[in-house]
């Protein structure tokens, strides 16, 4: 096996961990929708070969250097090898979420101008009744689970021969991903090899104390795959060469729980959502998360209940929960460990995954301003949250002045609101667009979270004229009226709440609640003035 280094090229990712020789079982929740005959369970070797097949139907599908491939499908860890086959031509993979709504889908993919559009037939049906046919944004489509009109299918490009791999310039666009778009039409973030691979999934490719993959873990991943963080995950984690990586594609319990129950994990990274919808079902199969050491979740914030829930389900001594806090075009920014002790029930309303830790040391900086006048506020005042590190992107496909308006000089804005103390911690308050006049609305959102256990999901909306309205979430779309009142008599004043069901709540592809979306299906019209140049 060759010494150890870092994960470089994303186009021979999988033929570069091959060559060192690694073993890690790749392990499946159900099969990939490219390669369904495949099974639950690949070696490495395996899939290098199948990133190269699918190089081959790109070739054949007329993708050339420098071309984009959007890639936009049921959600699957082969939205990575996708990433891989287009990034192993010198095209450049653009992974869009099957959650878009199709005229959003539609205004993505006329700014990116793919070369080609790979998707399945349930998207493009369902586009097409709906009026918005993304094939027609580009050059040629692909679908690859059967057949459909004016698209190819995978037996039209089978048989091609993959070119010899291509790799990019370090500064060059290597893969596009999407922002989540809860406040708006996502923006399409292009990073390069050198920040997603030599900073971000570099900084993971090491044995840290605590937070770095063992040879003997069996790592655990439930994200959505079309975002960045799949490419860096796969890359940091799959380099330190653990015992088996294990692949969940759905919050579902039906699909999620069987492939846990068959391989137990060591560590385990999932959306908060997803953890939200697995809480219930901890106490009756706590065994399942028995050998988790560590839990980590990004994407979201997470309620201190269901932090709680998971370190105290193992029968471990001190299992460990790492938050952490960045965005899609930065990477992670802040990071903080959480213990059974740091999240025991002794505060009523403090919101302790609110602290977001520090920034991560000698790769980013943080600093709090007034957001009208960019001045620096006092240590421990709420501002909104600048960053610098050497992981930002490249920019947005489309929108370069939008993309341009939120760098002040070598800092970023990254359009949340919070406070940094004397110490360097930050306190996240909100985002921006979502600013109260009075209290943030994740702190609220966390108390109502440990005082109401039955209800799975509240969002806070502020209005321009009014109180904040309440959106909360319960299993049959009830709640006792009296029951709210009291567990929000010492809160800031608000409106009646607005009782749904979990379904009833528009999402993102990370499970995120696209508040704009709710805000305006209850018409309740802009919330803050803030919506625009930080968002």
């Amino acid at each position: 096996m060759t010494p150890l280094s870092k994960p470089l090229h994303l186009g021979t990712l999988f033929d570069d961990l091959a060559a060192r020789g690694s073993t890690t079982a790749v392990r499946l929740s159900r099969p990939l929708d490219i390669a369904p005959g495949s099974g639950l369970e690949l070696d490495v070797p395996a899939v290098a070969d199948l990133v190269r097949r699918v190089s081959g139907w790109f070739a054949e599908a007329g993708v050339r250097q420098g071309d984009r491939v959007a890639l936009v499908k049921r959600n699957h860890w082969d939205y990575v090898l996708l990433s891989c086959a287009a990034a192993r031509l010198g095209a450049v993979p653009a992974s869009l979420s099957a959650h878009l709504a199709p005229d959003t889908l539609g205004i993505l993919l006329r700014r990116l101008d793919p070369a080609l559009l790979v998707t399945d037939t349930a998207l493009l049906d369902t586009a097409r009744a709906a009026g918005s046919d993304p094939s027609v944004h580009a050059a040629r489509t692909l679908v690859v689970d059967g057949t459909a009109e004016r698209a190819l299918s995978l037996d039209d490009v089978r048989g091609g021969s993959a070119p010899p791999a291509r790799r990019p310039h370090l500064d060059a666009p290597l893969a596009i991903m999407h922002t989540s778009g809860t406040t708006g039409v996502p923006k399409l973030a292009v990073h390069s090899t050198r920040t997603i691979l030599r900073r971000l999934a570099g900084f993971e490719s090491h044995r840290w104390p605590v937070l770095g993959t063992r040879r003997d873990d069996t790592v655990a991943s439930s994200m959505s795959y079309a975002h960045g963080r799949a490419l860096a995950w796969t890359a940091g984690v799959m380099w330190m060469f653990p015992e088996a990586v294990s692949l969940i594609t759905s919050p579902d319990w039906d699909e999620a729980g069987p492939a846990l129950r068959r391989h137990r994990p060591t560590t385990l990274e999932a959306q908060p959502s997803t953890l939200v919808r697995w809480q219930r079902h901890v106490d009756r199969e706590g065994d399942v998360f028995g050998r988790v050491r560590l839990f980590v979740s990004t994407f979201d914030a997470v309620h201190p209940t269901t932090v709680r829930t998971f370190l105290n389900a193992g029968r471990r001594r001190s299992p460990v929960w790492m938050q952490g806090w960045g965005q899609s075009e930065t990477g992670p920014l802040t990071f903080r460990f959480l213990t059974r002790r740091s999240l025991a029930r002794r505060q009523w309303v403090d919101p302790t995954t609110r602290d977001l830790g520090r920034p991560i040391p000698g790769r980013t900086r943080l600093r709090a301003v007034d957001p009208r006048t960019l001045r620096p506020v006092p240590a421990g005042t709420p501002g909104l949250l600048f960053c610098r590190t050497d992981a930002l992107c490249l920019g947005y496909v489309g929108e370069e002045g939008r993309w341009r308006s939120k760098l002040v000089g070598q800092w970023w804005g990254t359009g949340d609101i919070g406070s940094i103390d004397r110490t360097g911690a930050v306190r996240l308050v909100d985002r921006a667009v979502d600013a109260l006049t009075d209290g943030g609305c994740l702190e609220i959102e966390d108390v109502v979270d440990e005082r109401l256990p039955q209800v799975l999901e509240c969002v806070v909306l502020g209005t321009a004229d009014g109180p904040p309205v309440p959106v909360v979430a319960t299993a049959d779309g009830t709640l006792a009226p009296g029951v709210w009142k009291e567990a929000v008599l010492d809160l800031p004043t608000m409106a009646e709440p607005i009782i749904l069901t979990w379904d009833d709540l528009p999402r993102t592809g990370t499970g995120k609640v696209r508040r704009g979306v709710l805000r305006e299906s209850l018409g309740l019209g802009p919330g803050t003035p803030e919506k625009g140049r930080w968002t």
